[in-house]
């Protein structure tokens, strides 16, 4: 059985803008990618709401800092043969850095972890698919519209960066602003349609990558 590690955050874990809950588990993208690829794969979705590429935040009590966090997990969930990191959309809010071209050194420095982590029993790093986040909308959600100042702008950037870099580094990439929008309810997070719409198109791309 091959294992697809989908690491990132809100979007990743299923944040419903519209209830503040959590979108139905068959709605949410590795879900969906874990629905079309059948009982030969198995999909883990390992989000945070509000996890950044690796820059903290001191206002929440667990750590949200990629890249501290990964190689615990990467030990925790081994063997792993495909990871998709989704991640950046945090790293806009102005008060962590909101650098686009910051963003893309996170991902860079994830990419670098996935590569010389001590796997246990000696597996090899997995695939690595980087994967642009849809960019932060228009709200009139007044608290979104602050804690994400400028992120409207600045996150449009986020897929060139990420898919030079993927060229780079010799790793997948797929942008899902190109199929999935964020709801107007905060500008930020998904509807139930966007997120399954992002499972749907990465589907192919993961079963490509893992030869299938």
């Amino acid at each position: 059985m091959k294992t697809v590690l989908c690491y990132g955050d809100s979007l990743t874990w299923g944040y419903d803008a519209e209830t503040q809950g959590r979108h139905r588990h068959q709605d949410r993208w590795p879900s969906v990618i874990q629905a079309a690829l059948g009982q030969s794969v198995e999909v883990i979705a390992e989000g945070l709401n509000g996890r950044t590429t690796g820059f903290d935040d001191p206002l929440v009590a667990a750590d949200r800092n990629g890249v501290r966090i990964l190689p615990t997990i990467l030990s925790s969930h081994a063997p792993i043969d495909l990871i998709v990191l989704m991640l950046g959309t945090n790293d806009m809010k102005p008060f962590i850095h909101g650098s686009p071209v910051l963003a893309q050194r996170g991902i860079r420095r994830l990419i670098e972890i996935v590569r010389v982590h001590d796997y246990p029993a000696g597996e090899r790093a997995p695939e690595i698919l980087v994967v642009a986040p849809p960019a932060v909308g228009a709200t009139e959600n007044a608290e979104f519209k602050e804690i994400y100042a400028g992120g409207e702008a600045s996150s449009k950037r986020l897929a060139d960066l990420y898919e030079a870099l993927a060229d780079e580094a010799g790793c997948g990439f797929f942008d899902a602003g190109a199929v999935a929008n964020a709801a107007p309810f905060d500008g930020v997070h998904l509807d139930a349609a966007n997120t399954r719409k992002i499972g749907e198109a990465l589907a192919p791309v993961v079963r490509m990558m893992l030869q299938l």
